[in-house]
């Protein structure tokens, strides 16, 4: 038997045995070893997403895992190797996928919100949502492919260089992640963090930070790029403060990368915008070239996975594990999902 993490509803989770869902033509059936406990699915634990989810849901997306069992038609995959899933299932019709642009599909089906995800023993999945994995990285580091995909995606809609500066908004994990992959083109970056722990790791990892209720920010900004500004800013922190600090900090022609997530409608200085002629980036999940991209930087060790991940718990101890991250401390929460073997 399978066996699931099911999210029913008022913040509840109950951990079930369930059938194991056999793969059909075009699909492989994954034995999952790890998954990740990110923002959404904190969000979708606290009720805000009760909406778009339909339960009970088994959700969860940051995963890795080896292939249990091969459906019909699939080619080049086998038994026992180790991969992560790409989760976006696109319609390939609509204006963006025809434009080149499918991880942002009119009708995109986000795996693991919008269908079942990783947090279950076994998982049944298409076959072209798979992504190979190195057979020497470990599958617990291979669960900080997905968000490192995501902090790939931000950097490269950046267009940030070396000899550029750029400031980060918020260390929380893909923060943190930003400003890894963003060092790793050359530039300065400077993370701006309130909380004193995620500060702390962010300067541990060998990131400036600037804790910006105690230190003037934007001049901190000026006197390091010279009385420029920052080249880009990646807001991460999803506050008001963030969106309005963002636009202070840049300089000349510089690119605001808005990563978070806003609930409402924050206030924007479009007078700034128009005055130094700025640039507004909206960044969204990811693509393939990202993957591969998030795949070789956590192989070769330029995202400091044992450092990121904090707490890794049994299947069975799902709930403690929202609760834990919901409490702050934690950076990133694995869930054991018991196909590591």
């Amino acid at each position: 038997m399978n066996r699931s993490a099911l999210y029913v509803g008022e913040q509840t989770f109950v951990v079930e045995e369930t059938a194991p869902v056999p793969p059909g033509p075009g699909e492989v059936r994954l034995d999952v070893a790890y998954t990740g406990i990110c923002g959404t699915d904190l969000h979708i634990a606290h009720g805000a997403m009760d909406q778009r989810v339909r339960v009970p849901a088994v959700i969860g997306h940051e995963m890795s895992g080896r292939v249990a069992e091969v459906g019909a038609g699939v080619d080049g995959h086998r038994v026992g190797e180790p991969v992560t899933v790409l989760p976006l299932d696109w319609c390939g019709q609509c204006p963006a996928c025809r434009a080149g642009h499918t991880h942002i599909c009119h009708r995109l089906t986000f795996v693991g919100i919008d269908s079942p995800g990783s947090m279950q023993r076994s998982w049944t999945v298409p076959a072209r949502l798979l992504v190979p994995l190195p057979e020497d990285l470990s599958l617990a580091h291979a669960a900080l492919v997905e968000p490192t995909a995501v902090a790939v995606h931000d950097v490269r809609r950046s267009r940030l260089r070396g000899g550029e500066h750029a400031v980060v908004i918020g260390a929380g994990p893909v923060g943190l992640l930003i400003g890894t992959v963003a060092r790793q083109t050359g530039a300065a970056v400077t993370v701006l963090e309130l909380d004193a722990r995620r500060r702390a790791l962010a300067a541990d990892l060998g990131l400036a930070t600037v804790d910006p209720a105690a230190v003037d920010a934007t001049r901190y900004v000026q006197e390091a790029t010279g009385g420029a500004g920052a080249d880009v800013v990646f807001e991460v922190s999803g506050s008001a403060a963030g969106v309005r600090a963002a636009t202070d900090l840049l300089a000349v022609r510089g690119r605001l990368v808005v990563v978070a997530i806003h609930p409402t409608p924050r206030e924007v200085d479009l007078h700034r915008i128009f005055w130094r002629e700025l640039e507004v980036i909206g960044v969204r999940v990811y693509d393939r070239e990202d993957y591969a991209e998030a795949v070789r930087l956590v192989h070769g060790g330029q995202v400091p996975a044992d450092r990121l991940i904090t707490r890794i718990v049994p299947l069975d101890e799902v709930a403690q594990a929202f609760q834990a991250l919901a409490a702050g401390g934690d950076v990133k929460v694995l869930v054991d999902c018991g196909g590591n073997a």
